[in-house]
């Protein structure tokens, strides 16, 4: 599928503001299941925009505005090209047993220990440890966990937190961390991905944050109206087919209408725009992110 995506980002403040010091994160990857062809990236008031990689491997483009400014805009565009849902081919499928047990050997353990960490938002509490252990019975399987394999694991807790939880833009923020998410059981995208990272972790499995875009403008009924947005989901390693996209927001595996920009421990490492400047006023956010189809 190919995709055009343009992203803008404006700050507007109440009296002008200066010594801006900015960090994007709004590069798209290019790897096995997905190539981005075009990208721009362009700042108002102009600023040079120098690039470097993270230690995630997420390309960052710093900039910086002296003079004061009552706006800052930010805006990207891309086409990327993606390719059909994981896991991705030449995987090979273990069985439950080895796949458990392989989580347990040290090039898993050492080679991916940041995503085996809690961090702030995907603390592993008692009602995370609880939720992760939760009987397959529930949804009529009638075996433990452990007896699924981790493909499978993985697969039923999305599914499970689409169903428990409730999607409600008003009920969380930015800064909401999992331990409150679980007991009110409502949130957003970022707040499904952090619980399905902690409950994974919980597990032994490396899992990880992504950000970037869901396409789904074709299934608005044709419709231009409804309000886009970017997206979250989570990576987690499964042993024999490595890195699997998993999005508990719809329940589904990541395919052709997801476009990857980054990852990291969660959303604190991957904040698309994150800065400071200086000022005393109050400003205003504004995001407008348009995901189309390619003809």
């Amino acid at each position: 599928m190919k995709l055009h995506i343009t992203h803008t980002t404006q700050y507007t403040y109440s009296s002008p503001a200066a010594d801006s010091v900015n960090e994007l994160r709004l590069t798209p990857f290019t790897n096995e299941h997905q190539s981005c062809y075009r990208h721009t990236l362009t700042v108002e008031p102009k600023a040079p925009l120098l690039s470097y990689d993270d230690f995630f491997g997420n390309r960052v483009h710093a900039f910086s505005v002296s003079e004061p400014h009552g706006k800052l805009t930010i805006r990207t565009q891309m086409t990327v090209v993606t390719k059909a849902a994981w896991p991705r081919a030449g995987g090979m499928r273990l069985t439950a047993g080895e796949s458990w047990a392989a989580l347990a050997e040290a090039d898993v353990q050492d080679g991916y220990a940041e995503f085996l960490l809690p961090t702030t938002y995907t603390g592993i509490t008692e009602e995370v440890r609880s939720f992760a252990d939760q009987a397959a019975a529930e949804e009529g399987i009638d075996r433990p966990a452990e007896e699924e394999d981790v493909f499978d694991w993985l697969k039923r807790t999305s599914r499970r937190i689409k169903g428990d939880f409730v999607y409600d833009p008003g009920a969380t923020d930015v800064n909401t961390i999992v331990s409150d998410m679980i007991v009110s059981r409502r949130g957003v995208c970022q707040d499904f991905a952090h619980l399905m990272i902690a409950v994974s972790r919980a597990k032994g499995i490396p899992a990880r944050y992504v950000s970037g875009y869901h396409f789904v403008g074709d299934l608005q009924g044709g419709s231009a109206e409804f309000e886009q947005a970017s997206h979250a989901w989570v990576e987690a390693y499964v042993p024999g087919l490595g890195w699997c996209g998993f999005d508990p927001t719809n329940d589904e595996l990541i395919g052709e209408r997801y476009v990857k920009l980054g990852h990291g421990r969660d959303y604190r490492d991957i904040v698309p725009v994150k800065g400071v400047y200086r000022g005393a006023g109050q400003s205003r956010l504004d995001v407008k992110v348009d995901v189309q189809q390619a003809e």
